[in-house]
């Protein structure tokens, strides 16, 4: 029983989260902030997601650090998977609560950008907020 308690809170190999996409249709926009900067914008298109710091961000790049493996302040990072920093964002699926939710808001569990948006706002793993942009 406990095992069972704990495995619904670990990312295992086999779990759900092997099997989230970017389905190709897929857009959204999202801006990742902290005290108020908007330090990047995050966005999906074409099943690629795009990482770009904003020039807010670099006004005060001096007071903040820069994101983990975003170490160019002026490159638009690319890539057709979701990067570590945000794929935290997204809770283990086998949860209850989560399969409750993902089932409630008819939510695909295996579109990585609809579980980021539903899920990705907060984490406890960092201070910085993600928000989706309009």
């Amino acid at each position: 029983m406990i095992r069972k308690f704990i495995n619904w809170f670990n990312k295992s190999e086999d779990d759900l989260e092997d099997q989230l996409v970017l389905p190709k249709n897929e857009a959204a926009k999202f801006i990742l902030r902290v005290d108020g900067i908007r330090i990047a914008t995050l966005q999906c298109e074409n099943g690629e997601w795009y990482f770009k710091y904003t020039d807010d961000f670099k006004k005060h790049s001096g007071e903040y650090h820069r994101i983990v493996g975003f170490p160019d302040l002026n490159k638009t990072y690319k890539s057709e998977s979701l990067w570590p920093f945000f794929q935290i964002r997204i809770p283990g699926l086998k949860q209850p609560a989560i399969q409750e939710i993902i089932k409630n808001e008819n939510i695909d569990q295996a579109n990585e950008a609809a579980l980021l948006k539903r899920f990705g706002k907060k984490t406890i793993a960092n201070p910085y907020e993600l928000i989706t942009a309009v």
